[in-house]
């Protein structure tokens, strides 16, 4: 079990000897406290604590010190931040004492939404804020110098609702589990064919080489019925989309994350769909058919692999799965 109580002054001790290097590394410090120097950053912590901009606490297991834990009220949101003494980590005390905190914050501070800013290196605390029961939001970028340690450059943001369920319950727990972990972005294509066998092939405005027609599933959308979207946007044809053709991993390249594309069969139509075309000039510079040789030539090699791959798969005599159009 663990408790939070107010500082005393006899806490000094126990918080300059539990000042390690692990504390330094995610406070961005060079050098620890000494015991008149902690005198005064408590006697500040006080003086915050009576103006309600800061608000600390000692975190108690068994009578003994063993870390701190702090909330600053932002209007009607609140941030918290924690920290434990050498020799007591690993063993729940942040967990429980930040669960705590949280509670306060809500039910005696009247915060409508707390929150914490984690270094994305820093996974013990980032465990230990999901473990709270706060959910994982994104990752918030900042420059050099912005935040605790000076190499910093990403932040990662968790908070909890004062409206969200609570995690013992099972919507509030699978919320959590949601909120952190991982998401892959989704691609849809459409392979479409002429009687010749030719594919209908687009350029693009973003980059020199050709794609297949279709674009990034919306969170929640079918990803067969995004390509026909996608398709009806850029292109102003109305094809609907048919059984998935091929699934090609994609590795992070040139700025983007790791996808899965998603190719489904497009049909075959007689080149005169050209004529129908009215091209999104945003995003599209230009559609064509265009032979596998063709292909090879104006795609990126990755891209032209994909698409023999999806061709191969009409007849049903191809990879299932790709990665970078490789089987």
């Amino acid at each position: 079990m663990v408790s939070l109580r107010p500082w005393r002054e006899s806490d000094i001790a126990a918080a300059v000897a539990g000042h390690d290097a692990e504390i330094m590394l995610w406070f961005g410090q060079d050098a620890p406290p000494s015991h008149d120097g902690m005198r005064e950053v408590l006697q500040r912590w006080q003086e915050e604590d009576t103006a309600g901009t800061r608000i600390g606490f000692v975190i108690e297991h068994d009578d003994e010190p063993v870390g701190a834990v702090e909330v600053r009220p932002r209007g009607a949101a609140a941030a918290l931040s924690w920290w434990l003494f050498a020799g007591h980590r690993g063993l729940g005390f942040a967990t429980r004492a930040v669960r705590l905190l949280v509670d306060y914050a809500i039910e005696a501070l009247g915060a409508r939404r707390v929150e914490a800013e984690v270094d994305p290196r820093n996974q013990a605390s980032l465990r230990v804020a999901t473990r709270a029961g706060l959910r994982r939001e994104g990752v918030r970028r900042v420059e050099a110098g912005m935040a605790d340690r000076p190499d910093q450059t990403d932040v990662v943001v968790l908070a909890r609702l004062a409206t969200d369920p609570p995690v013992t319950d099972a919507e509030g727990f699978r919320a959590l589990l949601n909120s952190f972990l991982p998401r892959k972005r989704a691609i849809s294509q459409l392979l479409v064919r002429d009687p010749e066998g030719r594919v209908l092939l687009c350029r693009l405005t973003y980059k020199q080489d050709w794609d297949l027609p279709g674009g990034v599933v919306e969170v929640g959308e079918s990803p067969q019925l995004a390509v026909s979207r996608e398709v009806e946007e850029e292109l102003a044809l109305q094809l609907p989309a048919g059984r998935l053709l091929l699934t090609d991993w994609l590795p992070p390249w040139s700025g983007w994350d790791d996808a899965l594309c998603l190719v489904f069969d497009g049909g075959e139509h007689d080149p005169s769909i050209l004529d129908e075309i009215v091209r999104q000039e945003r995003e599209i510079r230009d559609a064509a058919f265009c032979t596998v040789e063709e292909a090879r030539e104006r795609c990126a090699d990755f891209t032209a692999r994909r698409i023999e791959s999806a061709l191969a798969n009409v007849a049903g005599g191809g990879p299932a799965y790709t990665e970078s159009g490789t089987g």
